[in-house]
């Protein structure tokens, strides 16, 4: 007995001996913890950070080059600068504006319409995250990916009143438009306390993953305002205008399917599934209404065209812009037939019926293609893919029409809605003033003339005389061969 009892006393002298060993092991422990809770998270930042800089570089290609070789290829050979000219000088236009006070009024938390200047001149916008919009990335990698959405939303407008207006007025036109309609729209669907705005503390949650009303439905409808104020081409005659080069079309339109997964899947802000399942809901679109405007052309016409297949391949992209982070694949490939073969008949149809000259289609693409979209993502959106709606206890609600939510299709109408009257409204007193200032349009010797000769004194295609004997190299028009048949080449 007494041998156990001093045993017992020998084993807590040890245990109390023991605790500083073991309290140190803990800390240690919990040290080693932190450091690696600390690692994975920059691990997770710098993911995120590459991830959202290369789209905003993909975002960036969409307009040059690929929104400028999709439309330059669209006119005619005497305008194919005079268009490509205008997807590049937005670029310059809106990333000055954007910088100012353009990111500001669009991002920082005004009012449910328009932001305040507390990020004017980028201040405060640095390495640190705003974790109100995302919290793994510095806030300037925020602010960049978004001035890529800014520069291609009025670049995509040029499309309506290509061949035919200033280039003074198309300068002016975008300044003002930016301000007054894109930078509200922005603020009212993704800023914070927009009145859109679905999670951060939005009046009426409106869902637009990553721009169906922002980008699409506000280019599309304000190109309609352009084009019916400009009026028609000299020349229209109510058909298609050839393209000049269906190549340089297609080449621009695959730049734009490629640089439309950073549009897309970048919006989910960090390299995480849900950015995979944007960017697998973006192709499946893209290719089902390529698909769906290919059959309904070759079913009408008895031929299926490029130019028909690139065009239901934008409007794919275009349709589900805001549903890529919302709905399912399988979601994406309806989505994109419904919009490939509803875009068709815009475009093939509608504008034939009532007559407008959009020049290359923004309205019937962008317009009704933004419009569709938003619609079916009230319908299709599901929170299997992203629980955007939760209850107090956190637990995922409903999201769309199919998944018990009904009021979301309401929602979306509402989104539609806003954006179509601060798109009509704002783009007619716009070109109204600026008519008024400078005029909106050239004259009828600059028109048939070519923009690319009367606005810019250049030419997007010259050919000078060949040395070799029996052949001349003239620049030639649409139609004609480069080669005169005038000499016949002779060997030696």
């Amino acid at each position: 007995m007494k041998i156990k009892s001093k045993l017992s006393i020998f084993g807590g002298l040890l245990a109390i001996c023991a605790l500083p060993a073991i309290a140190l092991a803990q800390d240690d422990l919990s040290d080693r913890i932190a450091k690696l809770e600390t690692a994975a998270a920059t691990a997770q930042g710098s993911a995120d950070n590459a991830w959202v800089l290369t789209c905003s570089a993909l975002v960036l290609l969409m307009t040059i080059p690929g929104l400028a070789l999709f439309y330059g290829g669209l006119v005619r050979q005497k305008n194919v600068l005079s268009t490509m000219m205008k997807s590049l000088i937005s670029v310059g236009i809106v990333t000055v504006l954007w910088a100012f006070f353009g990111y500001s009024l669009a991002f920082s938390e005004g009012n449910s319409i328009i932001g305040n200047f507390s990020f004017a001149f980028l201040k405060g916008v640095g390495s640190e995250p705003n974790a109100d919009y995302a919290a793994t990335i510095p806030q300037q990698s925020f602010m960049i990916f978004q001035l890529m959405f800014a520069i291609i939303t009025p670049a995509l407008i040029t499309g309506a009143f290509a061949e035919r207006i200033k280039f003074s007025a198309k300068l002016l036109f975008t300044t003002l438009w930016l301000c007054l309609v894109y930078l509200p729209l922005a603020h009212i669907v993704w800023g914070k306390g927009g009145f859109l705005n679905a999670v951060l503390g939005g009046t009426i949650p409106a869902l637009d993953f990553a721009g169906g009303t922002v980008v699409h439905i506000s280019s599309g409808v304000s190109a309609l305002v352009c084009a019916l104020y400009l009026g028609k081409r000299i020349d229209y005659k109510n058909e298609p205008t050839t393209p000049h080069s269906t190549v340089l079309s297609l080449i621009g339109a695959g730049l734009l399917w490629f640089g439309w997964f950073g549009f897309n899947a970048g919006s989910a802000l960090s390299a995480s599934g849900l950015a995979t399942n944007a960017f697998v809901t973006t192709h499946f679109a893209a290719a089902s209404a390529m698909l769906a405007w290919t059959c309904v052309e070759w079913l009408r016409n008895g031929k299926p065209s490029v130019l028909g297949a690139i065009s239901g391949a934008v409007a794919g992209l275009v349709g589900v812009t805001p549903a890529a982070g919302f709905v399912t694949p399988m979601s994406a490939i309806i989505i994109g037939l419904a919009v490939g073969v509803g875009c068709y008949f815009m475009v093939a149809e509608i504008k034939h019926l009532f007559g407008y000259d959009d020049t290359l289609d923004v309205f019937g693409i962008h317009g009704f293609g933004g419009t569709l979209g938003a619609i079916l993502t009230g319908v299709f959106a599901t929170s299997v893919i992203n629980p955007v709606f939760k209850d107090t206890n956190g637990n995922a609600l409903p999201v769309g029409l199919l998944e018990g939510n009904s009021a979301q299709v309401l929602n979306q109408l509402a989104g539609i809605g806003i954006a179509v009257v601060f798109a009509a409204v704002g783009s007619f007193i716009i070109l109204k003033v600026v008519d008024l200032l400078i005029g909106v349009r050239v004259s009828e010797t600059e028109e048939l003339e070519g923009l690319d000769a009367s606005q810019h004194g250049e030419s997007g295609y010259v050919f000078i005389e060949d040395s070799a004997p029996g052949f001349t190299m003239t620049e030639f028009t649409q139609g004609e061969s480069a080669i005169t048949p005038e000499l016949a080449l002779e060997s030696k």
